[in-house]
């Protein structure tokens, strides 16, 4: 397998001031008005009077469109914004909550209240339930307790995956509402 080189190839480099191949562009100002069509040399001339970068813009427009701006400091805003960007977004985890189909009523409104804190926060919910020896002969209460859950659940979550059977666990899935 070839080694990627870190220099940076052609096609994925910015073009700017003289990678800019065009005879003719569109230019536009620092403050966005339009200076017209002129020369690529032209345009690279008022780039350097004014010390910026010529940056081509659009290249699928007729003619190419340019700006006259400070490629550093375009290129470190594009950076900011994708970070602030990144930093905003939620990403939706799954959560789980356990329990067993002998559960008591207060321990299982405990798991459904955790559940419910979980989809409002914007998470997934895995509800699991483990069998013990002879109790994987009572699946049928398993698979009642997790539908009177989702039932329990309908206003904030909707059913992602039904109930069903992984080994000696039954589990089934939520996920928040829109």
């Amino acid at each position: 397998m070839p080694v990627k080189d870190s220099r940076r190839t052609r096609s994925d480099a910015p073009q700017i001031n003289e990678r800019i191949r065009f005879p003719n562009i569109r230019l536009i100002d620092t403050d966005g008005g339009q200076l017209g069509i002129v020369a690529s040399e032209e345009g690279r001339r008022l780039a350097q009077e004014k010390e910026l970068d010529l940056v081509l813009v659009s290249d699928k427009a007729d003619p190419p469109v340019c700006r006259i701006m400070d490629y550093g400091k375009y290129k470190f805003e594009q950076e900011k914004r994708a970070r602030e960007a990144r930093k905003k977004q939620h990403t939706a985890d799954v959560k789980e909550v356990k329990m067993r189909y002998k559960i008591d009523d207060h321990d299982y409104q405990v798991r459904v209240k955790n559940a419910q804190r979980f989809l409002k926060s914007g998470d997934k919910v895995k509800a699991t339930i483990t069998f013990r020896g002879r109790e994987i002969q009572h699946t049928n209460l398993a698979e009642d307790l997790l539908k009177r859950m989702a039932a329990d659940l309908e206003d904030v979550a909707e059913l992602q995956q039904a109930p069903k059977r992984e080994g000696r666990n039954m589990m089934m899935l939520l996920s928040p509402k829109k």
